[in-house]
């Protein structure tokens, strides 16, 4: 029962994206955009209205997150074949799917925290689906981290009644010098950083690799982190030519540098690919505030396409090495899976910009508008660093799984037999090989002449060549270099844990309050108080009722004791 309900949400979510596809392409060549307004209720004078917009990029995002999703979910079927709960899951991968749709047709700030606060609220199931404590404290970081981006949005909506209306589709050019649109701005740019995992809200995008591998392909490409890359897009009017452009600027180039640099000292296979994202997320932001929102779009969909079939790959090896995440055990996979290294292989050297696979079009037209742009030196030196990381830790990852020395146990049972998974990642193959071509020809349908000095020109090729060598020397030497002084380790260890930005964002946030409230406790509540309060009235009483006691124990003898002092008192009273 649960194995054809996986069969015909497919087939309905194929259907759908293809229909929709069809009709952005119709949309994209007429230059069409369709504003719907559904009036919910109304009462007196006041009227709940619902805001739908439908233009060739909500079109195409729409078609390329269901397709994505039916691709998880056939592959979803055999990889959580075994799970008791197949029905909960796949309930809550479409809740999670049509939040993400709410997001990218809503024009409206209302309808959009709708989808904003529905992708949060089912990631946080997702990520703690498997119920242990690591997948606990991932949901609670992941909750936590965007909890921030969603008060800030809460805040624009409310500095948006400023306006009369929450339509900011109609707003954005007619306010910019507007402080209550900048205000809005800062607000969005916020919430944006907090949902695209940006510095310093990085530390949640590893930690929810807790989740299942089919919901780390599906959120990882085309829906929970990209979706603060899609507002920004809506809001692109507000980042050009200001302040705020310069800051996403800075950001982004630092995220995408220090993932670059994380990933090439990490050894889970799925956080050095989440890493991989974390730095394409930075390349995105980074070129949006430039100032060019297609360009940020067009690489948004063709990462979304091999970013899937990389981590579907992943899950098939993973699901292969019996739940092994470690790279070091793996190894020459090339000749037990052949079929899965090769998609693996493709989906590697299309996210390194391999020249004519999908992130090729994209990614090597922003590095040469980059080149072009008036840059100053160090954001110039951290894009082409970054993209020669990338190279860098896609051939190391190669290395230590795909070729180099079989690591694993003697007795294994790797093999290429499943053959529901391989249907998933071979529908999404097709695209990550020819998407972003077909892509290229429908949003830049006019030839863009980029002239360049052929030095600048050769420059991606060339950093991408050392940064492939720089990957296999990685990989050679890495564990004999580490060792060598204890400074080395500790830079190692710096770089490896992004900065220590999990350490920050954690213990680095709670350990003051704890520590307050530990010494508030000791010191006020236990301390002073009680030695002054609760426990001087008891000893006080507690002496007195001694007292008592006696009096009351010797009584005989103290009655005449007080008999003969009474007495003796009369005597003196008579004689004065």
């Amino acid at each position: 029962m649960n194995l054809s309900i996986c069969y015909i949400f497919f087939f309905i979510l194929m259907i759908i994206s293809l229909s929709l596809f069809i009709i952005g392409l119709n949309f994209m060549i007429s230059d069409y955009t369709i504003f719907i307004e559904w009036e919910v209720v109304s009462l007196n004078s006041n009227s709940i209205v619902m805001t739908f917009l439908f233009d060739w990029m909500s079109l195409l995002f729409m078609s390329f997150v269901l397709f994505i999703s039916g691709m998880v979910i056939l592959y979803s079927k055999e990889y959580m074949g075994n799970d008791l709960n197949m029905v909960r899951f796949i309930s809550l991968v479409l809740m999670f799917v049509l939040s993400m749709m709410f997001l990218i047709i809503s024009p409206n700030l209302i309808s959009i925290l709708l989808g904003w606060d529905g992708l949060g609220l089912v990631s946080y199931c997702l990520v703690i689906y498997y119920q242990n404590v690591k997948s606990y404290n991932a949901g609670m970081i992941t909750a936590l981290s965007n909890r921030i981006g969603d008060v800030a949005l809460l805040m624009a909506i409310a500095w948006m009644l400023n306006y009369g209306s929450w339509n900011f589709i109609f707003y954005l050019e007619c306010s910019m010098e507007n402080v209550e649109m900048e205000i809005i701005g800062v607000m969005i740019v916020l919430a944006a950083m907090t949902k695209s995992a940006q510095i310093p809200f990085s530390s949640w995008l590893p930690a929810a690799m807790a989740a299942p591998t089919p919901v780390s392909a599906l959120v990882h490409s085309s829906t929970l982190v990209t979706a603060g890359i899609y507002l920004l897009i809506r809001f692109n009017i507000l980042l050009v030519d200001s302040k705020l452009g310069q800051f996403m600027l800075v950001i982004g180039v630092l995220t995408m540098f220090m993932s670059g640099l994380g990933a090439n000292f990490e050894y889970d296979l799925k956080k050095i690919i989440a890493l991989s994202t974390l730095s394409q997320l930075g390349l995105m932001m980074s070129i949006l505030s430039m100032g060019y929102p297609i360009l940020a779009f067009f690489h948004l969909l063709t990462h979304a396409l091999f970013k899937a079939l990389l981590f579907m790959c992943a899950g098939s090896i993973i699901h292969n090495m019996k739940n092994s995440q470690d790279i070091r055990f793996m190894g020459n996979l090339m000749s037990c899976m052949p079929l899965t290294t090769s998609c693996m292989n493709i989906a590697n050297l299309a996210l390194c910009g391999m020249p004519f696979l999908a992130g090729f079009y994209s990614k090597d037209l922003i590095l040469e508008m980059v080149s072009l742009s008036y840059l100053n030196i160090f954001i110039f030196l951290m894009y082409f660093l970054s993209t020669g990381l990338t190279v860098c830790y896609s051939f190391r990852l190669i290395y230590y799984s795909l070729t180099g020395d079989f690591n694993s146990s003697s007795l294994h049972s790797l093999s290429d037999e499943a053959w529901i998974m391989l249907k998933g990642m071979l529908g999404l193959l097709f695209l990550a090989i020819m998407g972003g071509s077909m892509l290229s020809w429908l949003i830049i349908p006019t030839p863009v002449m980029i002239c360049l000095p052929m030095e600048l020109k050769l420059l991606v090729l060339m950093v991408s060549i050392i940064g492939a060598w720089m990957g296999y020397e990685l990989s050679q030497f890495y564990l004999s270099w580490e060792m060598k002084s204890m400074n080395m380790f500790s830079l190692v260890n710096f770089m490896g844990s992004m900065w220590f930005m999990p350490q920050l964002s954690t213990i680095g946030i709670n350990y003051f309050f704890l520590n307050s409230g530990y010494q508030l406790i000791k010191n006020v509540d236990q301390g002073w108080s009680e030695y002054l309060g609760g426990q001087s009235i008891y000893k006080f009483i507690q002496n007195n009722s001694i007292n008592n006691q006696l009096i009351q124990n010797n009584d005989l003898k103290i009655y005449f004791m007080t008999m003969v002092m009474w007495l003796m008192f009369l005597f003196i009273m008579f004689l004065l």
